[in-house]
């Protein structure tokens, strides 16, 4: 996969690496910027059709950006890291690590209400999603699953 086109300073560093644990996974670090999303997205969209798995790239965007949303808006530090991993022939998981031990919580706001949504969304989109609780903060993770 190597560098990515038109990374600027949102990456901390330039090069994404495939997983050493033998399933097929890229990792990448960021930092903790709204600007990150949209590399992200790149990224997903990159990989899920190196994977041939070109459907999943749509819902796969919609929740990375709302991964990415939170962890900008309610962690801490200067970075946060992004993997997707492919856990079978047709499902992949998207996962947003950051230094924050705050859970986040699915909301229903009200109409009116411009916030609160994005765990919905992921939820809509998802065919599961959850958060691993981590030493140094948390992992928050979701499973998309499509049709070969």
């Amino acid at each position: 996969m190597g560098d990515l086109p038109g990374v600027g300073r949102s990456v901390v560093n330039s090069t994404t690496r495939p997983s050493a644990v033998g399933v097929p996974a890229y990792s990448q670090s960021f930092f903790r910027e709204p600007e990150s999303a949209a590399i992200i997205r790149t990224m997903v969209r990159t990989v899920l059709e190196t994977w041939h798995l070109p459907h999943l790239v749509g819902p796969a965007e919609q929740v990375v950006s709302e991964l990415v949303a939170n962890a900008v808006e309610h962690a801490r530090g200067r970075s946060l890291r992004f993997v997707v991993t492919r856990s079978s022939e047709c499902r992949v998981r998207l996962a947003v690590i950051d230094r924050s031990h705050d859970v986040p919580v699915r909301k229903s706001p009200s109409p009116d209400e411009e916030h609160g949504r994005g765990l919905a969304v992921v939820d809509a989109f998802s065919a599961s999603w959850g958060v691993d609780p981590l030493a140094f903060g948390k992992r928050v993770w979701a499973e998309l699953e499509g049709d070969r």
